[in-house]
């Protein structure tokens, strides 16, 4: 019964409360944040962060496959490069959206 009544008081107060701290004014004086701005380079440093370990990989396995079969060097420059061509990809795509949102 008291963990009843307890939560009852609870959403009373709550309920009390809460419209008085949303019914303020906004800051009229203080200039909004531009939260997009914000977010936007902690998007970036992700997708640059992803990227550059997906090259590392890519390129350690790369190295390992030269270094097992040589004769196939071709056939593995070719499918490193275009894996490294669209890992890239992944941090321009990133930037153009960003750079479209925020300005």
């Amino acid at each position: 019964m008291k963990k009843v009544l307890a939560l009852f008081l609870f959403v009373l107060a709550v309920g009390v409360l809460a419209p008085a701290a949303f019914a303020q004014g906004g800051d009229a004086g203080r200039p909004a944040t531009n939260w997009v701005a914000i977010t936007s380079g902690f998007a970036m440093a992700i997708a640059s962060a992803g990227c550059g370990y997906a090259q590392a990989k890519a390129t350690a396995a790369a190295c390992e496959a030269f270094a097992r079969n040589p004769g196939a060097a071709p056939v593995i420059r070719f499918a490193f490069l275009l894996a490294l061509i669209l890992i890239e990809s992944m941090a321009l795509y990133t930037f153009a959206i960003i750079f479209l949102k925020v300005s």
